[in-house]
């Protein structure tokens, strides 16, 4: 199970990945301005409880964190720290907090972080070789226990065989855009990423096709319910062997 953890809502777009952000396409719909960033009713879910005393989410559970913006964002530092301490407290639960603001990690981490929370992830989201080349080497030198990769949306080929040499990632995560402007996402650059993996010993799952997806040549327009399925169906996810 996984249960969504919207702090704060509204981001500021920094890079080609953004240029067709879900937040903004959904915001539009409701006139809402999504570069306002505020804290949601949400803030307080990992310690919120029932009646009974028990908390809302239950031990063992796995907090997506921050999918309506930038955990990192500038916008959030007055709210950061009580949400490590959140974290602190629910050491019973996991967290992954995928960010582009790789370059302010270090300074927004908590005083007691030392090389990481062991119930903390952080992915490093990359969209293209550009960012990637820009984002990986900051993030490789972060102090983070658990690093994944999120390639979402793949907006080209990402060449990662070097950059996944010497064990520091856990795994990477591939997806294509999707909403009516979603840019191609080809299915070369899907199995070149996996390739990587392979050849590195990194866990690889292909999350999403995205909307407008090619293969051989041929371009497929895929209905949003079925994007998730048709990767599952494509058995290009890899585990690791184990020595």
């Amino acid at each position: 199970m996984s249960v969504i953890w919207n702090l704060w809502h509204g981001c500021i777009k920094i890079s080609e990945g953004c240029k067709n952000c879900y937040v903004f396409r959904r915001d539009a719909l409701y006139g809402i301005d999504s570069r306002n960033v505020y804290k949601t009713k949400s803030y307080d879910l990992p310690i919120m409880k029932k009646r009974d005393g028990s908390f809302q989410v239950p031990s063992g559970e796995h907090l997506w964190t921050c999918f309506s913006s930038d955990f990192f964002i500038e916008n959030a530092d007055e709210w950061r720290d009580n949400a490590w301490a959140m974290m602190r407290i629910r050491k019973d639960l996991s967290f992954s907090i995928a960010t582009k603001r790789v370059e302010r990690i270090e300074k927004c981490l908590p005083e007691d972080w030392g090389s990481g929370y062991e119930n903390v992830s952080l992915l490093c989201s990359i969209e293209n070789q550009k960012q990637a080349d820009l984002r990986l080497p900051l993030f490789r030198n972060a102090l983070i226990k658990n690093k994944s990769l999120i390639c979402e949306p793949l907006l080209g080929p990402i060449d990662l065989t070097e950059s996944l040499a010497g064990g520091w990632i856990d795994q990477v995560i591939v997806g294509g855009e999707s909403g009516d402007k979603a840019r191609v996402c080809n299915f070369e650059w899907v199995e070149g990423i996996r390739q990587a993996c392979i050849k590195n010993n990194v866990t690889f799952i292909f999350k999403q096709t995205g909307a407008h997806f090619m293969k051989d040549g041929k371009s497929y327009n895929i209905a949003r319910k079925l994007q998730s399925a048709q990767a599952r169906k494509a058995n290009l996810n890899f585990t690791p062997h184990k020595d």
